[in-house]
């Protein structure tokens, strides 16, 4: 069952590029903090519900082309970062700044 499915059912598409990677930078802000306050569950949710929006983003016809390939690779980077050994040296702070910029872009309505 999908945790967005309103988002799912076809109205993720009609968001902006930044809407969307603002809206999966908080999903994965939940899911650091889970991962710091060391709550599994909670964690657990969050990286799901991160993930599910990376996948609807990348299912979005409108990115194909080198926009794909940077939200593929930013998938890549959050899940080894927040599941795998982080062979990429990403940090907590680091993948905030990248997903607020994309965050305030939405707010300014650019």
């Amino acid at each position: 069952m999908s945790a967005h499915a309103s988002l799912a059912a076809g109205r993720w598409q009609t968001l902006t590029i930044a809407e969307q990677l603002g809206n999966i930078g908080s999903e994965v802000g939940r899911a650091i903090r889970a991962r710091e306050r060391d709550d599994p569950k909670r964690f657990a949710g969050a990286l799901d519900r991160a993930l599910e929006l990376f996948d609807l983003t990348l299912d979005d016809p409108r990115w194909r082309g080198p926009r794909l390939r940077e939200i593929a690779r930013a998938r890549e980077v959050t899940c080894d970062f927040l599941a795998g050994d982080n062979d990429y040296g990403s940090t907590a702070e680091s993948l905030d700044a990248y997903f607020l910029q994309f965050a305030m872009a939405a707010r300014l309505g650019r």
